[in-house]
């Protein structure tokens, strides 16, 4: 595919950059869909492209389709619930220890996957001052707030200063003890990533974290890689998250491919997400027991530190919670336990 000089923003666009063919323009279910969620896919996520949706794990999860435009009755406008644990504009209070701080809702592309799908988009405006230290003082007036996770939309597309201004207002905040920034970023324009934004992750105080969202082993191109190292050789501390996806990664060939890479780039696998009930996403979704069968086939194939933890968000904003399979039996009457190993044999423990 030729490279695209700028995103691509619309149907028109994706048109010309050859990732869908002319006739999608006639298309009215596709044209609904492009009305109802944003389009954005960067010039270095059209370049990986080598087909279409039904046939490339990069295509299926950047460029739009008409499946979108089925909404299933157990699908959700706000599947995690963000909603109900918003007590302030930008901060999300779910768990006791850590808030979310959402200072924008733009981001680099839009995943045809994304849980924020109805929130994100080009429109959608960053916190003003007055709205972020509102924000800031809801953090600072509750000390059991260990840490602070800056998502949104994308924080990486806010400009350096910016960017700087938030480590340095949290890092003053005596218990806020972790900065975790989640991103796209290096994987779908990594050049954004350059030394000013570098420099401005750089805490006093406070360890500062990013998380990488990556869902495919070729999303790690010799430039992504790059950017990963800039980060890395900062003393910044990567993990990364992905979703389980259908068409995706849903093989192990996949996940393994996918996990040794992220390592290899010095990126901890931190979470593989079941997808969520996001309006118009049946057709990435499958079942927990495909996930946790391909989560037990990894088991033995791959070190300790490319195993994420896979996860359920629960819809109406309970939580998450790890849903791999479980390796241990009931006990039974004389507190002997069964233990599977990674061969799929059961051995005998004498626990208690």
């Amino acid at each position: 595919m030729t490279r695209a000089p700028t995103t691509a923003r619309s149907l028109a666009d994706l048109v010309e950059a050859g990732a869908l063919p002319r006739t999608a323009l006639a298309d009215p279910a596709l044209a609904q869909v492009a009305r109802d969620y944003a389009i954005a896919v960067t010039p270095d996520v059209l370049d990986l492209i080598e087909g279409t949706p039904a046939d490339d794990p990069i295509a299926r999860q950047f460029i739009p389709t008409a499946q979108e435009a089925t909404t299933t009755p157990e699908e959700r406008d706000d599947p995690i619930g963000d909603h109900a644990h918003a007590p302030v504009k930008g901060i999300v209070h779910r768990y006791p220890d850590r808030v979310l701080l959402k200072p924008l809702h733009t981001c680099p592309v839009y995943c045809r996957f994304c849980f924020r799908r109805e929130q994100v988009g080009p429109g959608g405006a960053a916190l003003n001052e007055a709205e972020f230290e509102a924000a800031l003082a809801y953090i600072a007036a509750r000390p059991q707030i260990w840490e602070v996770i800056i998502t949104g939309g994308d924080p990486f597309m806010l400009s350096p200063r910016r960017i700087a201004r938030i480590v340095e207002a949290l890092d003053a905040i005596a218990h806020v003890a972790v900065i975790r920034f989640h991103t796209r970023v290096p994987v779908v324009d990594p050049a954004r990533i350059d030394d000013a934004v570098v420099d401005a992750l750089k805490a006093r105080r406070a360890a500062v974290y990013v998380g990488v969202h990556c869902n495919h082993a070729r999303e790690l191109t010799p430039a992504s890689r790059a950017c990963l190292a800039r980060l890395a050789d900062a003393g910044i501390v990567l993990l990364s998250q992905s979703v389980l996806l259908r068409g995706v990664n849903d093989t192990v060939e996949a996940l393994e491919a996918l996990f040794r890479a992220l390592v290899a780039a010095r990126v901890r696998p931190y979470y593989l997400h079941h997808p969520d009930l996001a309006r118009g996403t049946s057709h990435f979704r499958l079942p927990i027991e495909e996930g946790q069968a391909l989560m037990r086939a990894l088991r033995g194939r791959l070190s300790g530190l490319c195993q994420p933890t896979y996860v359920l968000d629960i819809p109406g904003g309970h939580g998450k919670s790890p849903i791999g399979p479980s390796y241990v039996s009931d006990a039974d009457s004389d507190g002997s336990r069964a233990v599977t190993d990674f061969r799929g044999e059961r051995h005998d423990y004498p626990d208690g």
